[in-house]
């Protein structure tokens, strides 16, 4: 009897549209390291189907193939309504991994006050990554104070 959750995967599993096709899968190996695990082909070079492992965790991608009332890439929307957060050993490596692959700049990597090394950059679908270190462990307390001495920081600069 096959396994409920497929093997690799988790009980949710980001399943993004892309804008474009079958280049898209060397954007994401070469920016973030993913293998491919499963890739379906589709005419005109597009992807109907992929599954990629990007460190522990799995990946769903196909290109926009549902018409008018499917999904959509961020680009086709003009914006995306989240993040994809990945978890690395060294965010300043995978940042600049990234962008040497194509990936355009949002937030440089900087210490932020929740205690991890962060920064964010766009796929060329338009899908925005937040890659990320921790660094520290800090209680509720300590990630409240400074999380409000860096809003007070941050006045008039926005």
């Amino acid at each position: 009897m096959a396994q409920p959750i497929p093997e690799n995967f988790t009980s949710i599993t980001p399943h993004i549209i892309l804008d474009g096709g079958m280049e898209a899968l060397e954007f994401y190996k070469e920016a973030f390291g993913a293998e491919v695990t499963t890739c379906m082909p589709g005419p005109d070079n597009m992807l109907m189907h992929a599954e990629l492992k990007i460190g522990n965790a799995m990946v769903m991608v196909g290109s926009n193939q549902w018409g008018e009332q499917g999904p959509k890439a961020p680009n086709e929307l003009g914006s995306s309504s989240c993040f994809i957060h990945l978890f690395v050993e060294d965010t300043d490596k995978a940042f600049e991994k990234a962008c040497q692959a194509g990936a355009e700049v949002i937030m440089p990597p900087a210490d932020m006050f929740w205690g991890d090394r962060y920064g964010q950059v766009k796929d060329p679908s338009g899908h925005v990554w937040s890659i990320s270190t921790h660094q520290e462990d800090l209680t509720e307390q300590e990630i409240t104070e400074r999380g409000e001495q860096w809003m007070q920081e941050m006045e008039g600069k926005c």
